[in-house]
C-alpha cells in the first residue's frame, strides 16, 4: 500500500496530480505558529522540496501554538528541529533548512529556488520584502496572518482567469506607524487560530501546484473562530502602488525594510548578556518599564529609564557602543529601540525579546530585586 493511496483516488487528483506534488518545491518562510501546520501538512501530502527559513530559536512561550515543538527543543533553532522532526516521519521528501531570518542580501536567491512560496511570518518587515521579492522574481506567494481571534489568508503574484495579478501593497500599500503595530505576545493568541490559517496557507499552495479549484486570487478569505464564520472580501489592484515596491534586484537590496517598515534589531537574553560580558565597560541594560513594575533589577550596568519619560530630551548614552532596551513583554522596548536609534544611529541598540516574562534572563538569575 502507497502512503499516498487516499490521494490518489481522490476525483481530481490520481497518480497525475501526485507526480505534480513530488515534483514541486515550496518554500516556508516562518516555522512558527502558522509555519508548522502548514509545514506538516505539505510534508504529509509529498511535496517534494520543502524549505524551511527561519533564524529563531524556540522558547517556551511558543509551545501554545508551534506544534512541532515541545519542552526539550527550547533553545534549539525552529527550522533545524521542525526540519528533523519532518523527516523522522517521511523518508520520501527532501527538507532544505535555512536557519537566516529573510533579509534583502539573501531573500531573491533564495526564493528564486522554489516554484511557490508561503508567508508563515509575524511581521511587517518580512511581510512587505517577502512580497517585493516575488514580484521581482514572478512567484506566488501565499499571504496569511492573524490577529487577536480572527486570521486571513490570501494568493499573490498568480493570476485569475481574466489574467489579474494582485499582491501584498494592493491590501497594504504603505508599511504601518510603530504604534500601530501589534503582536502575539501583547495582544494574545490560541493556538488553534494559526493551526487553521496555516492549514489553509498549505492548501491554497497545494492547489496552486496542482491546479485544481478556485484560487485565492483577487480575494482574501477571514475566519473568525470567536464568532466561527469566514468571509471574503475583494482586492482591487493598484498599478500605481509599483511605484513603492524596488524595480530590480539592485534596488531591492538597497531598500531599506527595516526603516520602511519600523523594524529594530531584536535579541535574546542569553545573547545580550554574551554580548555585555565581552565588552562590559561599553555595554548597558536599560530597563523602560515604569517604576512599579517587578521584578526590579539591581545591576550595576543596568539603568532604569521608564518609556514615559521618553517624550522629554532622551538622557545620554555618549559612553556606550551597545544598549540592550528591556520591558516586561518586548513591546514598548521596540518603541524605545525605534526612539533611541534617532539619536544615536551609530550605536549597536537591541530590543530584548519577550521582554522580563521571557523568564530566562541572566541578569534575574544573578541579582537581588529591590524591595
Amino acid at each position: 500500500m502507497n502512503r499516498f493511496d487516499r490521494q490518489i483516488n481522490l476525483r481530481g487528483f490520481g497518480t497525475e496530480g501526485l507526480a505534480k506534488l513530488q515534483k514541486a518545491s515550496v518554500l516556508v518562510i516562518g516555522a512558527g505558529g502558522l509555519g508548522c501546520p502548514a509545514l506538516q501538512y505539505l510534508a504529509a501530502v509529498g511535496i517534494g522540496t520543502i524549505g524551511i527559513m527561519d533564524g529563531d530559536t524556540i522558547s517556551l512561550s511558543n509551545l501554545n501554538r508551534q506544534i512541532l515543538y515541545g519542552e526539550s527543543d527550547i533553545g534549539q533553532k525552529k527550522a533545524i528541529v521542525a526540519g528533523n522532526n519532518l523527516l523522522n516521519k517521511y523518508s520520501d521528501i527532501k527538507i532544505d533548512i535555512i536557519t537566516d531570518y529573510l533579509n534583502t542580501n539573501n531573500a531573491l536567491g533564495v526564493i528564486s529556488s522554489y516554484d511557490i512560496i508561503i508567508d508563515c511570518t509575524d511581521n511587517f518587515t518580512v511581510r512587505y520584502m517577502a512580497n517585493d521579492a516575488c514580484a521581482l522574481l514572478n512567484k506566488p506567494l501565499v499571504y496569511g496572518a492573524i490577529y487577536e481571534y480572527e486570521g486571513q489568508i490570501s494568493l499573490f503574484h498568480a493570476e485569475n482567469d481574466k489574467g489579474l495579478s494582485f499582491n501584498y501593497r494592493d491590501l497594504f500599500p504603505h508599511p504601518p506607524d510603530l504604534d500601530e503595530i501589534p503582536n502575539c505576545s501583547e495582544t494574545g493568541v490560541i493556538g488553534v487560530l494559526p493551526g487553521i490559517i496555516g492549514t489553509i496557507q498549505a492548501a491554497e499552495a497545494i492547489k496552486y501546484l496542482l491546479g485544481l479549484g478556485n484560487l485565492l486570487v483577487g480575494r482574501i478569505l477571514y475566519f473568525n473562530m470567536e464568532q466561527m464564520f469566514f468571509y471574503e472580501v475583494d482586492i482591487h489592484s493598484q498599478q500605481e502602488l509599483t511605484a513603492y515596491r524596488p524595480k530590480s534586484g539592485a534596488e531591492f537590496r538597497a531598500f531599506d525594510y527595516s526603516l520602511s517598515c519600523a523594524a529594530v534589531p531584536v535579541i535574546d537574553w542569553n545573547s545580550a548578556y554574551e554580548i555585555f560580558t565581552l565588552n562590559p565597560d561599553k555595554s548597558i541594560f536599560v530597563d523602560i518599564r515604569e517604576a512599579d513594575e517587578v521584578p526590579r533589577v539591581n545591576h550595576v550596568k543596568c539603568v532604569e529609564y521608564p518609556l514615559s519619560e521618553f517624550d522629554e530630551e532622551i538622557i545620554s548614552f555618549d559612553d556606550y557602543s551597545n544598549l540592550f532596551v528591556f520591558c516586561q513583554h518586548g513591546i514598548r522596548s521596540v518603541r524605545a529601540v525605534s526612539l533611541l536609534k534617532r539619536k544615536y544611529t551609530e550605536k549597536k541598540i537591541y530590543s530584548i525579546k519577550g521582554g522580563v516574562m521571557e523568564g530566562n534572563s541572566p541578569i534575574f538569575k544573578t541579582t537581588k530585586n529591590h524591595a
